[in-house]
């Protein structure tokens, strides 16, 4: 993911040999582009150049970006589609990385003036005034984008401006153009805006986007002040919000050149590609664990049980695979105590730290109105199915009955979550087949002892959810492997 700097950071400093001057800068042979020219050109430069031109947008190739790219070589805006935590906000964020690394500017212009291209009266007299030597300051594309999360108590004044009252204080009249405060939209000017959530935005309120988008201007109450804005303008909705909290108007609608319709990953390997580029871990999580919350995930997102409408985010899958990770942290944290120092237990998940899932992040999941206080049952139920899926994926056709005659001839196998891997290991000793098993999850030819136990642990839940093991849970929170089921 390209990351975009936020515009209250400071942007990095243009480089010595950029133009000072509007006279050096026409001697340069420096051209006026507009922002849809500029992404235009640079996507073009990137697609004959071969690289990715949206670094970090996962799962989108050959669905949502080629819609996108053909929105930004045609110059429409657009207004992207989709239910929460598909990444459209992550998208459109994206696009910056396409304008030009560095433009000119206006020095002091609070709507990025092009200093070929003044807009405001004061401007185009400081520019007939200086001449060439007019300065010229240089704004980083990190500084060219503007985003506002519509709310209902969004105003005209928030996105197109205002009378500043200071400055009518200050003894100017109300006819001068000089007493305007401008708002989001015009201080964006040549550069990307985002509305995210457009439907939440009051229909009043979307009315005055009607000029931005269509005759590219502003209107600021009864000033007769056109200014001609150059941007491209990008918002993002749910589809629902068009009949539920609120809708994009009509007119809105028809402005917009491009819709598209954002997804959830499309497959398995794409959901564990997000997974692994987003989660912040801070304990190592194996493959075959994180499949498990990438199919757990899946099924929520398919679950009857789950209102379609508002959708399951990415971000469900990622806060579980974090979650996990730290079940795991903990584990090591509290095993430390008493522990041999010359071998502490090293934070490895298993796929027993997944049912801290199922209470956590259930707030992430809007339930259908039937199932209220079986939330967490449906999760946990919805945990095991995806156990036992990538169990079959992952371990097919391998003999695992090494593991069922040792339970068989009467041994009791205890993990959980306070188990270390090295109690763990001492119980099951040595059992045919492990080593297959251990390679088949991708754990290597030489697993470290927590690696090994988060293995076996699968195995033994994997066992028992095909019906092949008995299990039990304690009083204390241990789980039991042993018996036939």
């Amino acid at each position: 993911m390209v990351r975009v700097t936020a515009p209250h950071q400071v942007p990095p400093v243009p480089p010595a040999d950029l133009p000072g001057t509007l006279g050096a800068l026409r001697a340069a042979g420096h051209g006026y582009k507009t922002v849809k020219q500029e992404l235009r050109d640079n996507l073009l430069a990137r697609m004959r150049a071969g690289g990715d031109r949206f670094p970090g947008i996962v799962g989108y190739d050959d669905t949502v970006l080629p819609e996108v790219e053909r929105a930004l070589l045609a110059g429409h805006d657009m207004v992207l589609l989709g239910e929460r935590g598909q990444g459209k906000t992550r998208l459109i964020r994206s696009l910056v990385a396409l304008l030009d690394e560095w433009t000119p500017v206006i020095e002091g212009s609070a709507i990025n003036e092009h200093p070929m291209r003044p807009l405001t009266p004061a401007s185009r007299a400081l520019v007939a005034e200086a001449g060439d030597d007019l300065p010229v300051g240089w704004l980083h594309r990190s500084m060219r984008y503007g985003e506002k999360l519509a709310t209902p108590d969004t105003s005209v004044g928030d996105l197109v401006g205002d009378v500043d009252p200071i400055r009518l204080a200050q003894g100017r009249t109300l006819g001068d153009p000089e007493t305007i405060h401008f708002g989001l939209v015009p201080r964006t000017n040549r550069g990307i805006f985002a509305v995210n959530e457009l439907p939440d935005l009051a229909e009043r309120i979307q009315v005055a986007l009607l000029n931005v988008l269509e005759e590219r201007d502003i209107q600021v109450r009864g000033y007769q002040l056109r200014l001609p804005l150059d941007l491209l303008l990008v918002a993002s909705a749910n589809p629902e919000d068009y009949t539920n909290r609120g809708r994009i108007i009509t007119p809105l609608k028809d402005r917009f050149g491009a819709e598209i319709r954002t997804h959830y990953p499309v497959d398995l390997d794409l959901e564990l590609a997000l997974i692994r580029q987003e989660a912040d871990l801070v304990a190592d999580v194996p493959e075959h664990v994180l499949e498990v919350l990438a199919r757990f995930a899946r099924a929520v997102r398919e679950s009857p049980s789950v209102d379609p409408r508002s959708g399951v985010s990415a971000r469900f899958a990622i806060a579980a695979a974090e979650t996990v990770a730290a079940a795991a942290l903990r584990r090591s944290g509290l095993l430390a105590a008493g522990a041999d120092e010359a071998r502490p237990e090293a934070p490895v998940a298993r796929v027993g730290d997944a049912v801290s899932v199922t209470s956590t992040l259930r707030g992430k999941v809007e339930f259908e109105s039937g199932e209220e206080g079986r939330e967490i049952e449906i999760l946990a139920h919805l945990l095991r199915t995806a156990t036992a899926e990538t169990f079959r994926a992952r371990l097919a056709g391998l003999d695992l009955s090494g593991f069922t005659s040792l339970v068989a001839e009467g041994t009791v196998i205890e993990t959980g979550e306070l188990v270390s891997s090295a109690e763990l290991l001492r119980q099951v000793g040595t059992v045919p087949g492990l080593a297959k098993a251990l390679d088949r999850l991708g754990l290597g030819d030489a697993p470290t002892p927590e690696e090994a136990a988060a293995g076996v642990e699968f195995v033994l839940e994997g066992l028992h959810l095909t019906r092949r093991l008995g299990k039990d849970v304690t009083e204390s929170g241990r789980t039991v492997y042993g018996g036939r089921s």
